[in-house]
């Protein structure tokens, strides 16, 4: 590190609070949170909404949101790019974090700027993103790569992915890794059963479609005493859920809970024998560190993040392939002594993943960030 700043007034891009809470917007709650409480420094959150997110003591920190919301397509992206440099610049911003790897084309030069980047869809699988969606990472995660100050990676697999994009971004990145939020619940509803479990978003980078096939392939007494739980909101693309169950004869051995709260997630890992996410690519895979938290076998993709994070308490299998995952799940649930070699490991890795260490990793990039331009500008 090249210095220390006392306090700063950081201004945080908390859009992500103003939606139903998802992956970027678990990392930007919890580790707000995290850092908010446990520094001195002043904080200012911007959003184009109203937010909705925030469970800890929020009165010394300023929030600014357009009053009324104007319900208009593409609004964000006018206020990122207009009302938001404005704001900052009248708020007297010592630096902004955008957690979401966006930043405005034109922001006041005295401001230090770290941005967050979790993946690189865009570049990868660019066919699982929402069109709009795609065009603005496309072009705006470049910009951002190359016009911030400092970049925290999500993952070593994300940092190399950043480096193929902009090799001059190595000297200015920083691998943080995410950590679990979730409290281990032993009183639920689900704890006298035992059942399969899928977390995330239903979109197509997620491969549910190829999971369910290679549920498929059990026998139905096997899908009787090992049903398939599916938690998570609804995307976009083709992962209509109810249609695939019918055409795959899975509608009696398979329960999707949809999107759910915190507390119902932490008694749905509660219960579960075993987690799977065989995603296509992830640029961290968040939910792997909270089922491994709950003690839970994990079955992960073979690529991009997931064998990172999902270290020896993982099985990987490729994505691609119906059969591999079939098979993946099928050594755990015929081997009792996997299971439990699995399970204690991953419950022992998970305590490598603490919010306290992230959020004190996360304010030196700060500290340095912002010493790099009070140096810049003397």
């Amino acid at each position: 590190m090249n210095g220390k700043v006392e306090t700063m007034k950081i201004g945080v891009d908390a859009r992500s609070l103003s939606e139903p809470i998802a992956g970027i917007g678990r990392y930007t709650l919890f580790l707000l949170r995290e850092m908010i409480l446990n520094s001195p420094h002043e904080w200012v959150l911007y959003s184009h909404k109203p937010i909705i997110h925030g469970d800890w003591d929020m009165s010394g920190v300023k929030i600014r949101t357009l009053k009324p919301f104007i319900k208009l397509k593409g609004i964000y992206f006018a206020w990122l790019q207009l009302i938001l440099p404005f704001w900052l610049s009248q708020d007297q911003i010592t630096l902004f974090w955008s957690p979401a790897h966006r930043l405005p084309w034109y922001m006041p030069k005295r401001i230090a700027k770290v941005i967050t980047i979790h993946d690189l869809v865009w570049k990868h699988f660019p066919d699982t993103m929402r069109p709009f969606g795609r065009f603005l990472d496309s072009h705006i995660m470049p910009y951002a790569i190359n016009n911030t100050d400092r970049i925290i990676a999500s993952s070593i697999s994300t940092a190399n992915d950043i480096y193929n994009e902009s090799p001059s971004a190595r000297s200015i990145t920083k691998v943080i890794y995410l950590a679990n939020s979730l409290q281990r619940e032993i009183k639920s509803e689900f704890n006298n059963k035992k059942y399969l479990l899928f977390v995330g978003t239903l979109e197509p980078r997620k491969n549910l479609r190829k999971l369910l096939e290679a549920y498929a392939m059990f026998s139905e007494s096997m899908r009787q005493e090992y049903p398939l739980y599916i938690v998570g909101g609804e995307g976009w693309g083709d992962e209509k859920v109810p249609y695939i169950l019918n055409q795959l004869g899975l509608k009696k051995s398979v329960k999707v809970l949809g999107y759910i709260s915190n507390q119902k997630l932490e008694e749905v890992y509660s219960g579960a024998y075993l987690f799977i996410m065989p995603s296509l690519y992830e640029g961290f895979g968040l939910p792997i560190v909270e089922a491994m938290s709950f003690g839970l076998p994990v079955i992960t993709s073979n690529n991009s993040s997931m064998p990172e994070i999902g270290g020896d308490a993982a099985i990987l299998v490729n994505p691609n392939s119906s059969s591999s995952i079939y098979q993946g799940i099928e050594r755990v649930l015929l081997s009792k002594e996997l299971w439990i070699e699995l399970s204690s490991n991953g419950f022992k890795r998970s305590k490598l993943f603490s919010w306290n260490k992230t959020s004190k990793e996360t304010l030196e990039v700060f500290e340095d960030a912002a010493s790099f331009i009070l140096r810049e500008r003397k």
